[in-house]
């Protein structure tokens, strides 16, 4: 198989990029590394296209290998044909693979190798040839005391289950009905008990095309016929695909073309169908699952990517009721100050004494912002905080973050390490107050499946979860990169080339001999060789380094070509430390980007990924983001009213809509209809998580908790 020829067409690229992806994977090459340093050799595709490309080619060959093990099975039996070997070499998925080999497969006991045990194949051949005139003739033949077959209804009703196997069996058969239903049948559901009430009531009597229906819908589906609240089924007119396979099988006229449309009714109804429904259920399964999978992944994105909000000390609470609020003070670097436990949904008196210790830390500390869990209570710690903060004049804002997976994060040894003083219940405080400074350092603390930014996670696949959202993590570490003195183990493990154990070793080497004052320095820790030097050198910043360079996203393997390019254009390093190249692009400009890229021995997409460095050293792309809405006030429900025009952040993207949070403790719905005034096709296509949106309420339903929102004009 031509991978290289499959891909380019596939990711309609060149064939050259795509063998050279091949080869850089197969060389060992992460997929950021490849990404951001090798974008001559793939013409600047982004990592996750790369990334989808890995994922394909991995498939390419599995199956390639069971093409090779199959052909092998069957060639040991002795029963590989031309025609067979053809199939196989023409096969693109497995499931094409499976069901050449399906006639093949050992099987347990069956109605048919009963019948083939008693010597009925030569009858199942003669009713299949369709050419003679005497069936219960030629069945008397087949007659044995010895074998057990006592009668010529015995023999014909054995030949008829072989014939119905051999027609369940058959690839040929297989792909023609796989394909009609999936563009005929329709999904169908009912109750299990039309009594029973359940989030699943949608459902009761429902019915969608297979072809239509929408990855959500079938996922909710499968739920409630797990939980027991639904029945589920294909359903299709058996004749649409009864008069396929008669047209394959029956030749003529007559008792023996009738016993083989006997023996194919059988077969569709008894083996067939319920195979084959079984198989198109969990096609939409696998659908509905790499949909969902994609939308997690791309929420998680948005989420790890949100602005931090830098140089700010935080105070982060964690809201609970009986148990009170647990209050965690952080420096702008966060580093844990302060911390203490306030109960503002007790008493008056207590509600008075967690308003002055708040107070009391927001001034002693000069804290600017506050970071509240979205747990329970969350909507009584807004309110409190909101009220705490009103007589400050606006010096102090607040902003309501996911604490998804924060209670996982400090039960952990990661957190015991970092905060073995802390209890755990102030350990989520904490980490509640650092998701507002960096989303990023913070949240890759946490098994990205835990931080709930997707729906029916608990129902997906997850090792293939888990491999996505591992993908987007590295992903966004690397796009946004860590500087190697400050970061911690958990991030510097989702850089490039760096392990776990590699982690381990930078930060052990790092509390033993001080700060690292190069990228260099990093080839003297334990185990870090020269390829995972050459795939994370690039994503580490040295702020403290006396090459400026050390502090950029230019790889070391590019020094020399931006010292030449500083030289070209009558710059010195001195000028990248001071930021004083805002001339630079336009020099290059005048010089002509193609020659001043092949004078320098390098392409002209690295040329302007160190022009773009150069201009601006230590840069965090999340700086060129909208900044996260901060609140001083709060909402409730009851304030809103009909028109009402709202800032708000979304927190969820959804196949039919997104969640909004508005500054009220439910967020808002803005359906897929109400996002755009222009059709599209998922809200995906306009939001991302964290983006900050007008919205105006459309409704409000209190005794619901609802809140319908429209972004239209």
């Amino acid at each position: 198989m031509d991978y290289s020829k499959i891909l380019a067409e596939e990711f309609s690229i060149r064939g050259e990029y795509a063998q050279n992806i091949i080869n850089l994977l197969d060389e060992g090459n992460t997929i950021p590394f490849i990404a951001r340093y090798r974008k001559e050799m793939h013409g600047t595709l982004d990592d996750q296209t790369i990334r989808a490309i890995s994922e394909r080619l991995e498939y390419l060959r599995s199956l390639d290998k069971r093409r090779d093990e199959i052909r092998a099975l069957i060639g040991g039996m002795e029963k590989m044909t031309d025609e067979i070997g053809a199939s196989l070499d023409a096969a693109v998925t497995l499931s094409e693979l499976e069901d050449i080999y399906r006639p093949f497969r050992p099987k347990r006991k069956t109605r048919a190798s009963v019948a083939k045990e008693k010597g009925l194949d030569g009858l199942a051949d003669f009713i299949l040839a369709q050419e003679g005139s005497d069936l219960t003739a030629e069945a008397e033949k087949y007659l044995s005391e010895e074998k057990g077959v006592m009668s010529t209804e015995e023999a014909v009703a054995g030949a008829m289950d072989i014939i119905a196997e051999s027609v369940s069996d058959s690839a040929e058969i297989r792909k023609r009905l796989k394909n009609i239903i999936r563009l005929n049948a329709s999904l169908r559901s009912a109750a299990a008990d039309p009594e029973a009430e359940s989030v699943y009531a949608n459902y009761y009597d429902y019915r969608e095309p297979v072809a239509k229906i929408a990855g959500h819908r079938v996922l909710a589906i499968d739920r409630g016929e797990r939980e027991g609240f639904l029945k589920v089924s294909v359903e299709i007119e058996p004749e649409k695909c009864l008069r396929i396979i008669y047209r394959l099988m029956v030749k003529c006229e007559g008792e023996l073309a009738d016993t083989v449309k006997a023996a194919i009714d059988d077969a569709y109804s008894r083996l067939l169908f319920p195979s084959l429904e079984r198989e198109i259920r969990n096609e939409l399964t696998d659908a509905a699952d790499e949909q969902s999978i994609a939308l997690f992944a791309m929420n998680l994105r948005g989420l790890l990517l949100q602005p931090p909000v830098k140089g700010k000390t935080a105070i982060g609470l964690d809201p609970g009721y009986r148990t009170g609020c647990k209050l965690a003070v952080v420096d702008a670097t966060g580093k844990v100050l302060d911390t203490a436990v306030i109960y503002p949904t007790h008493s008056p008196a207590q509600v008075q004494k967690s308003k002055d210790i708040l107070l009391h830390m927001i001034k002693k500390y000069d804290a600017e912002v506050i970071s509240i869990g979205n747990g329970t209570a969350s909507k009584e710690t807004e309110m409190f905080t909101a009220d705490c903060i009103s007589g400050l004049g606006g010096k102090v804002s607040y902003m309501v973050v996911s604490e998804a997976g924060a209670s996982v994060y400090s039960a952990s040894k990661l957190a015991a390490e970092e905060m073995p003083e802390l209890d755990l219940t102030l350990r989520s405080a904490v980490s509640i107050a650092r998701r507002l400074q960096d989303p990023l350092a913070e949240l890759v603390k946490i098994e990205p499946k835990a931080i709930g930014v997707g729906q029916y996670q608990h129902d997906m696949p997850q090792k293939r979860l888990g491999e996505a959202l591992d993908g987007v993590v590295e992903d966004c570490v690397n796009s946004v990169g860590a500087d190697l003195n400050t970061a911690s183990p958990a991030l510097l493990s989702r850089i490039a080339g760096i392990s776990k154990t590699l982690s381990g070793n930078i930060v052990a080497y790092r509390e033993e001999h001080g700060h690292f004052t190069s990228r260099a320095e990093l080839k003297k820790v334990s185990k870090l060789g020269p390829k995972a030097y050459e795939q994370c050198a690039g994503f580490l910043r040295v702020a403290e380094s006396s090459d400026p360079l050390d502090n950029t996203a230019v790889h070391p393997e590019s020094y020399k070509a931006a010292e030449a390019l500083l030289k070209l254009c009558s710059y010195t390093k001195d000028d990248v430390r001071t930021g004083a190249l805002g001339e630079l692009k336009s020099r290059v400009e005048v010089q002509g980007k193609e020659t001043v890229a092949e004078s320098l021995g390098i392409g002209v997409p690295t040329l302007d990924d160190i022009i773009t460095e150069l201009t601006k050293p230590g840069r965090d792309p999340r700086d060129e983001l909208p900044p996260p809405l901060l609140r001083s006030d709060v909402l409730d429900i009851k304030d809103l009213k009909e028109g009402m025009e709202l800032r708000g952040t979304v927190r969820n993207v959804i196949d039919f809509g997104a969640f909004v949070d508005i500054g009220v403790h439910q967020d808002g719905l803005v359906h897929i209809s109400q996002i755009s005034s222009k059709r599209i096709r998922h809200p995906s296509e306009v939001l991302s998580v964290g983006d900050v949106v007008t919205v105006k309420i459309l409704s409000v339903d209190e005794k619901k908790g609802r809140i319908s929102l429209t972004m239209k004009g």
